[in-house]
């Protein structure tokens, strides 16, 4: 009886011993870990050779077939080819609002206005500099791939934001398609001699309401 006390008073008193331990504060000082593979997994540098795999490559290639989440295909090539026929097969998906435009307006200030400038008359602030050619205007000037800038269709400014043209890099890592689309709408407002957003968002308004009114059920 008295032996079955004292391992009670043992094991009490170890608990309590290994409780007090567990509530250390001093988080500085390595603590030993029981099988530390379960807390601490062995890692490879990416391009370090791996025995998991046939080929003893660590970086691997995305599956076949995937796409990242999101990503939308832009099936026409970087070509002059690619650029006509974007420009004859591709419209803007994005209904023009004013949302969309006002959203273009301000991805606009952002990536392309230091260049094409406020109205889209290539007077940016880096063109002002005189270290650089300016590019064409929206409104009144000729294409290096022939015709007036002016009738550039949905495509043709697409493929070119997507690609880029002469001294222009390509921005599809710096726009989604999407932002892309909505810079595009934008462009195509620039691109008539008022070189403002008022006619176009007014017009938006007016397309909005009629579509509305003619969607909505009639009320007797």
């Amino acid at each position: 009886m008295m032996k079955s006390a004292f391992n009670k008073m043992v094991l009490v008193f170890a608990s309590g011993l290994v409780f007090l331990a567990s509530c250390e504060d001093d988080h500085s000082r390595l603590k030993p870990e029981f099988m530390p593979d379960m807390y601490t997994s062995p890692s490879y540098e990416t391009y370090s050779s791996n025995p998991l795999f046939g080929d003893s490559i660590t970086s691997r290639n995305p599956v076949a077939g995937t796409i990242p989440r999101g990503y939308s295909f832009f099936y026409y090539p970087s070509s002059n080819e690619g650029y006509e026929a974007a420009g004859k097969d591709v419209v803007n998906p994005l209904e023009k609002t004013q949302l969309n435009l006002e959203e273009g307006k301000r991805l606009y200030g952002i990536y392309c206005i230091h260049c094409h400038g406020e109205k889209g008359n290539g007077d940016g602030s880096l063109i002002a500099t005189g270290k650089f050619p300016p590019p064409p205007s929206y409104s009144t000037g000729k294409s290096s791939r022939g015709g007036d800038v002016k009738d550039l269709s949905d495509g043709k400014i697409y493929h070119t934001i997507t690609y880029g043209v002469n001294l222009m890099g390509p921005h599809a890592s710096l726009v989604s398609p999407e932002e892309r689309w909505k810079i595009t709408q934008y462009v195509r407002v620039l691109q008539k001699e008022t070189g403002g957003i008022t006619a176009d968002t007014t017009a938006a308004k007016a397309d909005s309401a009629a579509v509305t009114a003619q969607s909505s059920p009639e009320v007797k």
